[in-house]
């Protein structure tokens, strides 16, 4: 009576269509296959744990990518209200500390007689000079991998990694040897002068300013220098400033050394949000997780002899720039992060399954067209079994 189900009919297809599992089935867009159906391969295994690596390598490539964010620059006009900026210096000059005058004149006419604010340990020369840790601007290969260390100090991470695992303050002077004259000068400290352009310069004792005192011989000059540290700003020791561990020398005793910087107001911060909310009186970043304000400053130099009615010395020439730099690293939405990661694995493995499907079938055209060939490309349907049977009949 129900013969059928003994050569592995599906009864199912024979069932009521009227009820409401038997409705919704005609909108099932993922039609099952019967396990008897299918043919499981090792080539099939393969492609399959291949494509498997390459989702999960992709997956953790979108991964990095998201970990470790964005970065954006976006320029806007400078508003804060801060009416100081706080100077860092700290130098060598191969000349005795007694025979120099350190002093700041700005644009204000206020004059800060920062030889009074800084500190001036007597040093020695050679101490300070050493090849390995200094840069000489005619030193080509140094200046390449210099700038090299400069560009990984424009990155956010970078920054705010260096800035959390460096001490605030400034090392101590290195001792002298036993008999060792000190013949050199280290002027190190910070101090607060206006937010305006200055002038901040190192001449000798008697030359520059009327003052009372001994004049200096003019056989004493030496302005040969190590800039250690130059920033404005709060101090951050680990950042590289462009003239940071410079050295310059000279034979001259009436030399001139000029350096013109251009300072910029910068903010590094990194976000949780592709939108940077700012303050439209601070600017300051009100959803950062972690901020730093600091200043960035361009300089060109230029050292030349000049005559003894001029005044030798090291000057440094500052100006402000009107405009905020923000620097900003931010990281999108997790929920964006996993739509991503399913759009990948989801086109790699439709992908891959087409390319395995073409290639099966190329595969078995290909198998086909050898076996026919080899079999001449006839068969029983031919007649010529048929024609060889009869001729052995009528032998």
């Amino acid at each position: 009576m129900n013969g059928f189900a003994s050569h592995g009919l599906d009864e199912g297809a024979f069932e009521d269509k009227t009820s409401i599992s038997g409705g919704l089935r005609t909108f099932d867009a993922f039609p099952k296959t019967k396990p008897t159906y299918t043919r499981r391969t090792s080539t099939g295994g393969y492609t399959t744990l291949a494509l498997s690596l390459f989702c999960i390598f992709l997956s953790l490539s979108e991964f990095r990518r998201w970990y470790a964010g964005s970065e954006t620059q976006q320029f806007s006009v400078e508003k804060g209200v801060s009416q100081t900026l706080q100077i860092n210096l700290d130098a060598v000059v191969a000349m005795r500390c007694q025979d120099l005058h350190i002093n700041i004149q700005d644009a204000s006419g206020d004059r800060i007689l920062a030889g009074d604010l800084l500190k001036k340990d007597p040093t020695s020369w050679a101490m300070w000079v050493n090849p390995k840790k200094v840069h000489h601007s005619s030193n080509t290969g140094d200046k390449q991998r210099r700038e090299g260390m400069e560009q990984e100090d424009t990155h956010v991470a970078h920054v705010l990694g260096e800035v959390r695992k460096a001490r605030r303050n400034y090392k101590k002077t290195p001792r002298m040897g036993r008999g060792t004259q000190g013949d050199a000068c280290r002027v190190y400290g910070s101090l607060e002068g206006n937010k305006v352009q200055g002038d901040f310069h190192i001449t000798a004792r008697g030359h520059g300013y009327m003052e009372p005192g001994e004049h200096l011989s003019h056989e004493a000059f030496n302005f040969s220098h190590l800039v250690n540290e130059l920033s404005f700003g709060p101090l951050y020791p680990s950042l590289l400033n462009p003239l940071d561990h410079t050295l310059a020398t000279t034979s001259i005793h009436f030399n001139k050394f000029q350096y013109y910087l251009s300072i910029v107001p910068t903010i590094y911060t990194r976000t949780f949000t592709d939108r940077i909310p700012l303050n439209s009186t601070t600017h300051s970043p009100l959803a950062s997780v972690s901020t730093i304000l600091t200043n960035q400053y361009a300089v060109t130099s230029q050292s030349h002899e000049v005559p003894e009615q001029s005044i030798p010395g090291i000057f440094f020439k500052f100006d402000i720039e009107p405009i905020l730099l923000t620097i900003s690293e931010s990281r999108g939405g997790f929920l964006a992060l996993c739509v991503r990661v399913v759009n990948i694995i989801s086109g790699v493995l439709v992908g891959g399954g087409w390319c395995y499907q073409l290639w099966g079938w190329g595969r078995e055209n290909v198998q086909g067209g050898r076996a026919r060939a080899k079999s001449g490309g006839e068969g029983m349907l031919h007649g010529r079994k048929e024609e060889e049977d009869e001729g052995e009949s009528a032998a």
